[in-house]
């Protein structure tokens, strides 16, 4: 039987599909990771494949800097055309707003940065990946931009103190979220601390913070995670 495939669009060199991408192999996908920094190409189409977008320190129209864009929105806007499976993550998520005429801004609010409660709203009780997650769980953050407009018949999923879009629906199968849920505690101490000082933060006590937090945040998103790979198993929706 051939494994299921997913697309993941790396988008810097630290910012690697983590533990998520250990939970969807785990689960008995294939993950075929692009590492659209260096300058590998991305493919001009998904065919059967879902589609998984990281995070990245640009806007998603933000070519100059990030060349691979373009493609990386064509391929979302395929997995929406075609109702393949996608999750957008951070910038992922932003770039899946964006292409499905939301709205993002660069230095939006305040930042966020650690260990940050994701407060779920009504309309995630049914949703196939937040139903069934606590009213509030603990999710990684490090943004200074933001979706500022969801897109028109997006389904508004959580949000939080900072940051009012954190998730969101399009359609049956597209997510995207503005949080982490493949970072870990770990992954705190090789942010720069002058960076999380300049915006306010103590960096020695958002590692703390996401130690203290990481049974409770591994635990959920590994549940996230293993709903969105059966959505993969299911496959496209004219499939």
């Amino acid at each position: 039987m051939t494994r299921r495939s997913v697309l993941v669009v790396q988008n810097t060199p630290n910012g690697g599909p983590g533990r998520v991408g250990r939970w969807l192999r785990e689960a008995g996908l294939s993950l075929e990771t692009v590492h659209a920094y260096t300058g590998e190409p991305l493919p001009e189409t998904l065919g059967r494949r879902a589609l998984i977008v990281l995070g990245g320190g640009f806007l998603p129209d933000e070519d100059a800097r990030a060349p691979w864009l373009p493609a990386a929105r064509r391929l979302a806007g395929q997995a929406l055309e075609q109702g393949n499976p996608m999750l957008g993550i951070c910038l992922g998520g932003q770039l899946l707003a964006h292409v499905a005429g939301g709205t993002v801004r660069g230095r939006s609010g305040e930042p966020e940065c650690g260990s940050t409660p994701i407060r779920l709203r009504a309309e995630a009780r049914e949703d196939p990946l937040f139903g069934g997650l606590s009213p509030v769980v603990p999710a990684m953050e490090r943004h200074v931009d933001a979706v500022t407009e969801l897109p028109a018949g997006a389904v508004w999923l959580a949000d939080s103190e900072r940051c009012r879009y954190q998730g969101f629906r399009l359609g049956e199968r597209a997510w995207g979220v503005q949080f982490h849920p493949e970072a870990v505690a770990a992954d705190v101490r090789r942010w720069d601390r002058e960076w999380l000082t300049s915006r306010g933060f103590d960096p020695d006590t958002v590692y703390e913070r996401a130690v203290a937090d990481e049974p409770a945040s591994s635990a959920a998103w590994e549940g996230f995670t293993r709903r969105f790979a059966e959505v993969v198993h299911r496959g496209r929706a004219a499939q």
